[in-house]
């Protein structure tokens, strides 16, 4: 178990925490944007950067005045430092400690087709890859991973998600994964923990993060875009801009300003009209085409933030929208959110 007690450390104008923290065997997923503290805080953790306060604690033990080589802790930044006059094969076997089942790394990472070529001849996602394989070779005691999916193309990055997820699990050791990317972190992880200007804000399952963001902040770094301002106008209503609609109050007293959110993917696009208080009319101002569906901006007649949503290919073409068609769209009462 990795615990962190009101750990801080600042450089510069930042100041990183105080954080606490605890990861059991388990992965924490530590989401954030660029230069919210994410770095520091696996440096800090490792010993590369002194912490000017709290304790870092491995099983029991304090590390906090450990050097780095004395913290049985991994690190693997992005760039993912390699010995340049090694084979990727020496680089892994070169920090192996016997009992690893080295194959089966080499093969869930894809290395097999580049084991006997110089690092120098790798590309940035093979010698990622390469890193990630030597740093669990070593069996360390919590492992340390700065963005390790980040030069990867989207296929393998796609694919390694699920994959990793599933060699995680065996390690039984505490993982801290960095990333700022959501999938990632949804995926691979047990728990994440949002951190922004060095602050952790909210720590959860990736289920009940992405659903009940207690920030706006969180909402809107969850892919959770649609935040609005409201007031409790009932025990079962939310007035937004002039207009009542039904949500889940959750005992909030009536004449409160509030905030509320819903996903782009729990607002949904209906033909028929209807007396439903969460029907709302609008119109197209943008579409945006991902693949397998289609974000959407809806301009509605009765507010002035636009609401975004999210549609399968396949129910926009069966709809036959485009930019500037009206139509009308639902907020889901069971999806709706009060921050």
């Amino acid at each position: 178990m990795l615990e962190l007690t009101t750990l801080r450390t600042s450089y510069d104008a930042f100041d990183l925490g105080p954080i606490d923290l605890t990861v059991e065997n388990e992965v924490l997923a530590v989401l954030g944007p660029s230069g919210s503290g994410k770095t520091t805080l696996l440096s800090t953790i490792a010993g590369i950067v002194d912490a000017d306060g709290g304790m870092v604690t491995l099983n029991g033990t304090e590390l906090t005045e450990r050097p780095p080589e004395d913290r049985d802790v991994v690190l693997v930044f992005q760039d993912g430092a390699l010995f340049p006059h090694m084979t990727a094969r020496e680089n892994i076997n070169y920090a192996a400690t016997g009992a690893t089942p080295i194959d089966a790394l080499i093969e869930t990472l894809e290395l097999t087709e580049v084991l006997d070529r110089n690092v120098e001849t790798l590309s940035g996602g093979e010698r990622q890859r390469v890193a990630l394989a030597r740093s669990l070779a070593t069996e360390p005691g919590a492992l340390l991973l700065d963005e390790p999916l980040a030069n990867l193309d989207a296929p393998i990055r796609h694919r390694l998600r699920h994959e990793l997820r599933d060699l995680f699990v065996s390690l039984t050791i505490p993982i801290v994964y960095v990333t700022h990317n959501q999938r990632d972190a949804a995926v691979v992880s047990d728990r994440i923990a949002v951190i922004h200007d060095g602050d952790v804000h909210q720590v959860d399952t990736p289920t009940e993060l992405f659903a009940h963001p207690e920030t706006p902040l969180v909402a809107s770094f969850t892919g959770n875009v649609n935040v609005f301002r409201a007031r409790i106008a009932d025990h079962d209503r939310l007035e937004w801009s002039g207009r009542r609609m039904c949500a889940p109050i959750d005992g909030r007293d009536v004449g409160q300003s509030v905030q509320f959110c819903i996903r782009p993917e729990h607002v949904s696009v209906v033909q028929s009209s209807t007396n439903n208080p969460n029907v709302f009319a609008g119109t197209v101002t943008k579409s945006v085409f991902q693949g397998s569906s289609y974000n959407l901006t809806v301009q509605l007649k009765h507010a002035t933030d636009p609401v975004r949503l999210t549609l399968s290919s396949r129910t926009y073409d069966r709809l036959e929208l485009a930019e500037q068609e009206q139509l009308r769209i639902k907020l889901n009462t069971n999806y709706i959110h009060i921050i």
